[in-house]
């Protein structure tokens, strides 16, 4: 039986809060399409109070930026950005062009293109997400991507150092300072100064995962990447003080950030909902995380191992933290997540900067049909075939039936037309 301890907003409170940010974002975009950079510069003063004589960064900005930070923040960027580049390269190399004869004469194949060009948003308005440069347009860069460009709101007035030093060492060719619909808009639309690109990627409040939404079709995205979510799977072998730990520390990504606890025992749940209440008290960041918590944060009991795989699965959660006497078994049996943190030793937030894994996930059930960001997200996988006289007449005349069968006439003629040349040789 699972039973609630603590309950977040119902299904309805949701739809209202998301259908309030769907009409706010189409009046943005609309105005963007329509009015270009002048809408750009009039929402980017009016959300960030931000208006530079140029959102495009100059390579004197940047390098004075490389001059605000301390040698050891750059080493520690430089590593971060060493292992995710050394993961998608070796997702790279599992993905390899095929070329097969299928039936004498018939040669079928597929073969890997990178895409052309890529919009990477880098959140960093309420907290500066250097890890963000690393997720998106470092993984882009390894995919082969041309141009990559590179967007991230001002931090406290102004670009933030570290963020635009990542970006660059990450290797965008336009890097610019705007954040919200505005920067999305930008990216997939084009304006007078900012060229158009196929794809946008990346993480972002509700509004931004909206944006993204209303412009799929027009460019491609990435996944939804909304508000973060996060569920600890727990059993008695930990404590509280670690769970809460591991909810509030993802709660702290915003106000709207879903934190649940899901686990078999009611006495770790009780443990864990008063040692939040404690940690709150202490937590720099406990204002934020505390209004997630009291809002959407839930705590969720369980008989079985085997109800709380059923309930994560329906979920279907961003981040799922797994500390339970056997984490091999969710892993094994779980299906819907954006990513999987195995055992009390490791943790979202290893995943979220520097071990290596993407951190840009899917949210609000998208985990049920997409993985999060990974190499391959740049990439086309575009089929090929060609045939010989021989294979064309052999294929030709099961082709012209299976067009009869359809009534496909034009269809029928492209085969039939091929069987009467080849045929008579």
């Amino acid at each position: 039986m699972v039973r609630y301890l603590k309950k977040g907003p119902s299904v309805q409170e949701k739809e209202e809060q998301n259908q309030n940010v769907r009409n706010i974002v189409e009046d943005i975009l609309k105005d963007i399409e329509a009015n270009g950079d002048d809408a750009v510069r009039t929402y980017s003063e009016k959300f960030d109070n931000w208006t530079p004589k140029s959102f495009l960064l100059s390579k004197e900005e940047i390098a004075a930026c490389y001059e605000e930070l301390e040698d050891s923040v750059i080493e520690d960027i430089r590593w971060a950005q060493t292992q995710v580049r050394n993961f998608a390269q070796i997702q790279l190399d599992s993905m390899k062009n095929v070329e097969v004869e299928t039936l004498p004469g018939v040669i079928l194949g597929h073969k890997h293109i990178p895409m052309e060009s890529v919009g990477c948003y880098v959140p960093g308005g309420k907290y500066p997400l250097v890890a963000s440069a690393h997720m998106s347009v470092l993984t882009a860069k390894v995919a082969g991507v041309k141009r990559v460009i590179a967007a991230a709101p001002p931090f406290d007035g102004r670009p933030s150092p570290a963020i635009v030093v990542a970006m660059d060492m990450a290797g965008a060719d336009e890097i610019y300072c705007f954040g919200g619909v505005q920067a999305i808009a930008s990216m997939a639309i084009g304006t007078d100064s900012i060229a158009p690109v196929d794809m946008i990627v990346g993480p972002g409040n509700a509004f931004v995962a909206e944006a993204k939404r209303q412009l799929f079709g027009r460019v491609g995205i990435d996944l939804f990447a909304g508000p973060t979510e996060t569920l600890v799977i727990a059993d008695e072998t930990v404590d509280g003080e670690l769970c809460a730990a591991d909810l509030l520390g993802q709660a702290e990504h915003g106000p709207t950030s879903p934190a649940v606890l899901l686990t078999t025992s009611e006495q770790l749940a009780k443990d864990t909902m008063a040692e939040v209440e404690r940690q709150l008290t202490i937590l720099p960041t406990g204002e934020v995380a505390g209004q997630a918590w009291r809002d959407f944060g839930e705590v969720i009991v369980c008989d079985t191992v085997d109800e709380m795989v059923e309930v994560a699965n329906n979920l279907a959660f961003e981040h799922v933290q797994v500390m339970t006497e056997d984490p091999q078994y969710f892993k094994d049996n779980m299906q819907n997540f954006g990513a999987l943190f195995l055992g009390p030793e490791t943790n979202v937030s290893y995943g979220d900067k520097c071990i290596g894994t993407n951190h840009t996930l899917p949210t609000r059930k998208a985990a049920r049909y997409t993985g999060g960001l990974w190499v391959g997200k740049f990439i086309k996988t575009c089929t090929y075939q060609k045939v010989t006289e021989e294979a064309s007449l052999m294929v030709g005349q099961y082709c012209s039936r299976l067009c009869a069968v359809e009534g496909f006439a034009g269809h029928k003629e492209q085969a039939d037309i091929r069987v009467r040349r080849y045929g008579k040789k």
